[in-house]
């Protein structure tokens, strides 16, 4: 009798959390633990200790995140505390308990100056605190868990949680008009597709040992926040008129890199993953709304 894998779940209360609870019907194969931070806080390394000795857990991805961009910058101890020590913490933990550990990170640990997609080898220069803290985070799971994987990724959406989609959802339902940011440029990822491709690294994961630890995840192709907002308009269909605008006319506490386009090159040739352009996947996103 072949014995069934367990899959822990951290921050299983987030978007990407929720996406892998409707996952878990479609792998049997495996026992899925869903932790939300009521169930796990993450900054308690004694209960991570105890969670841990109470269940074999094979692998483990961290949802698990603060992710509050604007905020971070007048609650840096927050976003660190989440984002780095208590990373590096289930990171010392998985690696104690045999787990293997899998890391969800972002496109804010680069500056956006670049002009090309942004591959895991190009160097890191985050422009706000949440970019340093998930930085951080990366770095203290690798000091902590070598064998640790890292994923990247940017501009993530669901149909759960506050998102950038179901914002312009209520806007456009609300308002003749809205003004979008149109000189950042990045690629949506759909959490859906997102925890997908995780579990095919788990499933390929035992048959692999890469001389790499961080891969790029995002959805195919590039856009701007305005094109994203014009693109869910017209699926809609909505009345609401969309404006470009340029950053200087939507200041935020934090900076946001004004392109963070992730190369996916290294993920797709390394487990075999075949990825969904963004507007695919977008239709699909809103069709689950409806």
């Amino acid at each position: 009798m072949v014995t069934q894998k367990t899959i822990l779940i951290t921050g299983a209360g987030g978007q990407l959390g929720k996406e892998f609870g409707v996952l878990v019907n479609k792998f049997p194969q495996y026992v899925f633990l869903l932790t939300g931070k009521e169930e796990l806080p993450v900054e308690n390394t004694a209960a991570l200790i105890k969670y841990f000795a109470g269940h074999h857990i094979d692998y483990c991805v961290n949802c698990a995140a603060y992710t509050a961009v604007d905020k971070a910058e007048t609650e840096k101890d927050s976003a660190f505390l989440i984002n780095a020590a208590a990373a590096g913490n289930l990171a010392a933990v998985c690696k104690t308990y045999n787990t293997q550990l899998i890391h969800i990170s972002t496109d804010y640990v680069f500056d956006g100056t670049g002009t090309h997609p942004y591959k895991e080898t190009d160097p890191v220069n985050p422009i706000s605190i949440y970019g340093r803290s998930k930085l951080k985070g990366e770095e203290m799971v690798l000091q902590n868990h070598a064998s640790a994987i890292i994923i990247r990724t940017s501009w993530l959406y669901s149909s759960f949680g506050n998102n950038f989609v179901k914002t312009m959802l209520r806007l456009m339902k609300e308002r003749e008009s809205i003004a979008v940011v149109n000189d950042q440029y990045g690629s949506p990822t759909y959490a859906a597709d997102l925890a997908g491709a995780i579990m095919v690294v788990i499933e390929k994961y035992p048959a692999f040992h890469f001389p790499f630890s961080i891969f790029n995840y995002c959805n195919e192709g590039v856009t701007t926040w305005y094109d994203f907002a014009v693109a869910i308009k017209e699926l809609l269909p909505s009345n609401c008129t969309v404006k470009p605008i340029p950053t200087s006319q939507y200041p935020t506490p934090a900076s946001r890199p004004r392109y963070s386009v992730l190369d996916t090159a290294l993920i797709k040739s390394s487990f075999g993953i075949t990825i969904p352009g963004w507007k695919e996947s977008l239709q699909r996103c809103l069709l689950q709304l409806k």
